[in-house]
């Protein structure tokens, strides 16, 4: 199996922590050279530090950015691409506060718009021309089970993830011909600040305590536990090499079997 990627240039967003950090690693260690965004300078000086040099050659980076900031996002994307092309986009970042839908403010579904989609296209457009001069591209978007399947409480998050679902499966149709393909992956209860969060913010408006909410979420997983952000990050991995050349244009869930639904 053709797990090898050497030569390749990866830009992993939202690498400071969580899945977009365990994906830096994983994508390191396959030979990849690797550029961190996220927004946190030392935390990605920090990662930088400790990425595995596999292959001889081999360099990383950082830049500090706010997704949120599509100007300078774009100008950022750029100057890293025409210094060394970008084979590798890993879309990542973090989600949505919690709350039913029909409470949130239009702010904040305009926030989370543009740090979700709007970033992206952004993100495409930049990196794009390498890719098809190079005849290699692997775009990865980190999103949510809940494509699938809404989850309760996160009316934003549900939005505006099922949105760049959406435009992913456009965009896998649309570069598949230049030898790019473009894929989902799902994590589902996945150990990171992003579960801390929710975990706490559901014990505070039901009154239970954090642990009653972990075992009342543990119990709809099959596999009895939480996921690891190393397990999200080997999947996510593997969509990126050769041997993941003819899958285009699907979400892989990673949750432990959570999600019912058959597509």
């Amino acid at each position: 199996m053709q797990l090898d990627l050497s030569g390749r240039h990866a830009l992993v967003c939202g690498a400071s922590q969580g899945i977009g950090r365990a994906s830096a690693v994983e994508l390191a260690e396959l030979g990849a050279n690797v550029t961190v965004l996220a927004r946190s300078a030392d935390a990605l000086q920090a990662l930088v530090d400790s990425l595995p040099c596999a292959r001889a050659g081999q360099r990383h980076e950082w830049r500090s950015i706010d997704m949120q900031d599509t100007a300078a996002l774009y100008a950022t994307a750029t100057s890293i691409a025409e210094a060394h092309p970008v084979h590798i986009l890993i879309n990542n970042s973090g989600g949505p506060p919690g709350g039913p839908a029909h409470t949130a403010e239009l702010v904040a579904f305009e926030i989370a718009f543009r740090q979700h989609l709007l970033a992206g296209q952004t993100l495409v457009q930049a990196l794009l021309p390498g890719m098809r001069t190079s005849k290699y591209g692997r775009i990865v978007n980190v999103i949510s089970t809940s494509v699938k399947e809404p989850i309760v409480g996160l009316g934003v998050s549900n939005t505006v993830r099922a949105a760049v679902a959406s435009w992913a499966k456009t965009l896998a149709g649309e570069l598949a011909a230049d030898g790019i393909t473009v894929n989902n992956v799902l994590p589902g209860y996945t150990r990171t600040g992003r579960l801390d969060g929710l975990l706490a913010a559901q014990a505070k408006a039901s009154g239970r305590t954090e642990q009653e909410v972990a075992q009342a979420m543990l119990a709809t997983v099959p596999a009895r536990r939480f996921g690891e952000a190393s397990e999200v990050a080997a999947v996510i991995a593997f969509l990126c090499t050769p041997a993941a050349a003819y899958v285009n244009g699907v979400s892989i869930a990673v949750d432990g079997g959570r999600t019912r639904s058959l597509s």
